[in-house]
């Protein structure tokens, strides 16, 4: 009983460092939220790099009218974090990565944009559910240090960073 209360109480008070990106299906705008929701791990540049290729539902970015997208295109559209960001690769029409330049994800700060996202697989092209981003992954860079993580089919693809802590 004793050791199974000291253990409620460590994991209680131990601070969790993530960074989480977030994929909320819309119309005709799907949204990608980038949140540091933990300690400062993150106050120096870093580097975010979404993969689409590993998607269940082979997705790709649809940014313009001509191109391997379906019906309604959106280019990239930083609608929320502008201070946080230095740079975004050009996007064209079918590309499947997209890397992100940061100055800094403070905790606590969102970065969050909007474009489209189409699948290929065969099914409704037009809209992509958790499922078929399932398997995208995200990869950050922050100094020497590279991690990865895997969109779950909730759509949210979370980085453990517990060990910036120590």
């Amino acid at each position: 009983m004793r050791s199974l209360i000291i253990g409620l109480i460590l994991g209680a008070s131990s601070a969790q460092a993530d960074i989480e990106l977030r994929f909320i299906e819309g119309a005709p705008k799907d949204r990608f939220d980038l949140i540091a929701t933990g300690p400062a791990c993150n106050d120096a540049p870093l580097e975010v790099t979404i993969d689409l290729s590993g998607a269940q539902g082979g997705l790709i970015f649809d940014v313009t009218a001509a191109g391997q997208g379906v019906e309604v295109y959106q280019p990239f559209e930083l609608v929320a974090g502008a201070d946080l960001l230095q740079s975004a690769t050009s996007l064209r029409d079918g590309d499947q990565v997209l890397t992100l330049s940061l100055r800094a994800l403070p905790a606590g700060q969102v970065l969050s944009f909007t474009t489209d996202l189409d699948d290929t697989g065969g099914g409704r092209e037009i809209t992509v559910d958790g499922a078929e981003i399932a398997g995208a992954s995200v990869i950050v860079t922050n100094g020497a240090a590279t991690q990865t993580a895997e969109f779950g089919p909730d759509a949210r693809a979370i980085i453990d960073q517990s060990d910036c802590l120590s």
